[in-house]
């Protein structure tokens, strides 16, 4: 399945907030489609799904991605819910949204994508890169791409930068001090119910 590239709010009238994928709020609070305000009773695999569909709409990664990530937090030490939330938090191009350098993921992809982005004075052009302590995220020394990113300093999409960042807005440069703490993840989710969709999949 391809990434999703159709209207945000209706995915955001589906599932709630998702403050990676958007920073409008929908005008009607009701789902989408014609039975959208009929009252249902949904199923416990409709509630896990629907939980794993807000992290790949957040983090706007297609399915499969979001499989290896699963499979590779289940191989990692620790609580496979808070790991996986984790790697996908440590993405380059989640890390350029949550320093302010971009309003939306979908928007920290694009700059990532075309090059505005360097990591320890290297350009990376790559957004699922996974960010390390001690790794240094710049803006790029060129106009275009300063000018990009200071109008979306002055208005950054998330009010607060999470403790494992750090940011020189002046400098235009953040560094990755540590992994992010559970209690800095943006989205309102339950893991858990995640790992358990996928563990029923399989």
């Amino acid at each position: 399945m391809s990434r999703y590239r159709g209207p945000r709010l209706r995915v955001v009238r589906r599932l709630g907030t998702l403050p990676g994928l958007t920073r409008k709020d929908p005008k009607r609070s009701y789902p989408p489609g014609e039975h959208g305000q009929g009252r249902r009773k949904r199923s416990e695999y409709a509630i896990r799904l629907e939980e794993k569909q807000k992290l790949r709409f957040n983090y706007g990664i297609t399915e499969k991605q979001l499989l290896r990530y699963v499979k590779r937090a289940r191989r990692l030490q620790g609580s496979t819910g808070q790991v996986l939330l984790q790697l996908l938090e440590m993405r380059l191009d989640n890390t350029v949204f949550r320093l302010g350098m971009a309003p939306t993921i979908p928007a920290a992809r694009q700059l990532v994508n075309h090059g505005h982005i360097t990591v320890n004075g290297r350009v990376v052009n790559i957004a699922s890169y996974n960010c390390r302590s001690g790794d240094v995220i710049e803006v790029r020394n060129r106009e275009k791409s300063r000018e990009l990113v200071k109008q979306n300093l002055d208005s950054p999409g998330l009010a607060n930068i999470p403790s494992h960042l750090k940011l020189d807005k002046d400098k235009m440069q953040g560094e990755v001090t540590g992994i992010i703490d559970r209690e800095w993840v943006a989205l309102q989710i339950n893991e858990l119910l995640v790992i358990e969709y996928y563990s029923r999949q399989a």
